[in-house]
C-alpha cells in the first residue's frame, strides 16, 4: 500500500540528476540469480533500439535520473507505480484491487505514452495485464522492486530489504516480468517510497538507472480528481517526470484526473513521452548539480 507525502522543494528543482553515478553496462547477475534484462546483440539496429541509460560516474554507484531537459522541448513523462507489496496477496484474494484497467484504457484512448513502474508481486498477481502493458509500444515497463519493501532503514514504516538482498529483490522483479510475458522491460528502477542512500545505490550497480521525479501528483488515496489534476498542472515544467499510481484501491481518482491533465497540458504545448525518451535526449549523461545521496520519500505502505 502507498501513502503519498510531499517531496523536498529543493530536490524538485534539480535537473537530470547524477547525484551518484554508476555503471550501466547491463552486466549479468551472479550465478544462481535472475539476470537483468538482456542486452540485444551488438548490431547497429539492436544498439539503436536498446533502452538508453545514464553513463557511469565516479564511485561506481547507480545513476539517478530526476527529470529531462528544461531547455530543449516541452516534454513531460507520466509515470505510474503499480504497487503491491509482498504480503498483500490475502487482501487481493479478498477482493481488493491493486490494478486499474480503466486507467490503461484511458491512456490508450488519449494516445499518451507512459512508463509503468511495476513491482514483481503486482506482475505475479496480474500477469495478463502486465503482459498486455508490456507488449504495447505506447508503454514501457520498469522495475519498482519485487516486494515494495524499503531500500533504506527508515521509509515511512515499510519493511526493509537487507543490503545483501537488495539486488536480488530487484532481479526477482525482472524475473516476474519475464514469467508474466513482459518481453521489453527497460533497465530502470524506482525505489519504493522514493527512499535511497549510497548503500542502496551501491547495491543495485551496475546495470540500471534509478528514476525519481520532480512532480508529485498527490493521487494516493485522493478522491478529488480535480485536486489531483490541479497539483499536476501547477507543478509540470518542461522535462518533468510526474509520479502517479495505477492502483484502484489506493489511487481511485487518478484515471478521472488524467482526463483533465492530458488535454490541458497539450493545450500548453507539452508533448507526452516515455522516460526512456527523456533519458535518451540527455545523451546518457547527467549535466546536473550535485545533491544529497538520499532522496525524500514520496510513498510508503500504510
Amino acid at each position: 500500500m502507498i501513502t503519498l507525502v510531499r517531496r523536498c522543494a529543493a530536490l524538485c528543482a534539480l535537473g537530470v540528476l547524477t547525484t551518484v553515478l554508476a555503471g550501466c553496462s547491463g552486466d549479468t547477475a551472479a550465478p544462481g540469480r535472475p539476470a537483468l534484462p538482456a542486452k540485444p546483440p551488438a548490431t547497429a539496429a539492436a544498439t539503436a533500439s536498446a533502452p538508453p541509460t545514464l553513463t557511469p560516474g565516479p564511485s561506481g554507484l547507480t545513476p539517478v535520473f530526476m527529470n529531462g531537459s528544461r531547455a530543449h522541448g516541452r516534454t513531460v513523462a507520466l509515470t505510474f507505480d503499480a504497487d503491491m507489496t509482498a504480503d498483500q496477496g490475502p487482501r487481493a484474494a479478498a477482493g481488493e484491487r491493486f490494478d486499474n484497467p480503466a486507467l490503461v484504457a484511458t491512456l490508450r484512448r488519449l494516445d499518451v505514452p507512459a512508463t509503468f513502474f511495476m513491482t514483481g508481486r503486482w506482475a505475479e498477481e496480474y500477469p495478463a495485464q502486465a503482459k498486455d502493458i508490456g507488449k504495447d509500444p505506447l508503454f514501457e515497463v520498469a522495475n519498482h522492486s519485487y516486494s515494495h519493501h524499503a531500500f533504506t532503514g527508515s521509509c515511512y514504516g515499510l519493511p526493509t530489504v537487507p543490503a545483501p538482498r537488495m539486488r536480488t529483490d530487484m532481479e526477482r522483479a525482472f524475473d516476474a516480468f519475464r514469467k508474466a510475458g513482459v518481453e521489453r522491460a527497460v533497465p530502470y528502477f524506482r525505489f519504493p517510497g522514493g527512499c535511497y542512500d549510497r548503500q542502496a545505490l551501491r547495491a543495485l550497480a551496475p546495470g540500471v538507472t534509478a528514476v525519481q521525479w520532480d512532480v508529485v501528483s498527490g493521487d494516493a488515496f485522493a478522491t478529488d480528481s480535480g485536486a489531483v489534476a490541479r497539483q499536476v498542472l501547477d507543478g509540470v515544467r518542461p522535462g518533468s517526470v510526474v509520479v502517479m499510481h495505477c492502483t484502484r484501491s489506493a489511487a481511485p481518482a487518478t484515471e478521472r484526473a488524467l482526463r483533465t491533465i492530458v488535454p490541458k497540458l497539450r493545450e500548453r504545448g507539452f508533448r507526452f513521452v516515455r522516460v526512456s525518451e527523456q533519458i535518451g535526449a540527455a545523451g546518457g549523461a547527467a549535466g546536473a548539480t550535485g545533491a544529497a545521496a538520499t532522496a525524500g520519500p514520496v510513498e510508503a505502505r500504510s
